[in-house]
């Protein structure tokens, strides 16, 4: 028979929070012995993530308002605005990247491997940027290579 497992966080405690660029970023679940984590992702209005590529495939499941997403396909570049409900997978390698165009934030759960949960951890900051200069950006970058992120537009 197969288990219902639940995972919750504590009563009293918050989830671990993080801002990476424009994003705020929350722990949601580590399986440890595996690769698998779970982050919930607001993207405030305007904000976006540059195209990237890596090794581990992401599934993004859409909460709430509307996220653009860009990848790069065999067929050439694919362009979906994802709303609530929405899964959206990036194959390993594919370029990709995201952006918030509306009015109000867009929240999505992201399922990520151990390189980008560690990416997150090690470079996110405890508070937001109002807006990330060009030295937060080259420092960002420089970083995601070291967990085998290639960042292609800043």
């Amino acid at each position: 028979m197969m288990s219902n497992s639940f995972v919750t966080i504590p009563a009293g405690k918050e989830a671990r929070r993080f801002f990476v660029l424009g994003d705020r970023i929350e722990r949601r679940l580590r399986l440890r012995g595996t690769w698998l984590n779970i982050f919930d992702v607001t993207v405030p209005p305007g904000s976006r993530t540059p195209k990237h590529a890596h090794a581990s495939p992401e599934v993004f499941r859409i909460l709430e308002g509307c996220l653009t997403i860009w990848r790069l396909t065999d067929n050439g570049p694919e362009e979906i605005e994802a709303g609530a409900g929405d899964i959206v997978t990036i194959a390993p390698f594919v370029v990709h990247g995201y952006a918030n165009r509306g009015t109000v934030p867009a929240v999505f759960s992201a399922v990520v491997d151990r390189e980008m949960a560690e990416f997150i951890e090690a470079e996110g900051t405890s508070e937001p940027l109002k807006a990330p200069s060009p030295e937060t950006i080259a420092r960002v970058t420089a970083a995601a290579n070291a967990y085998g992120i290639t960042i292609l537009a800043a």
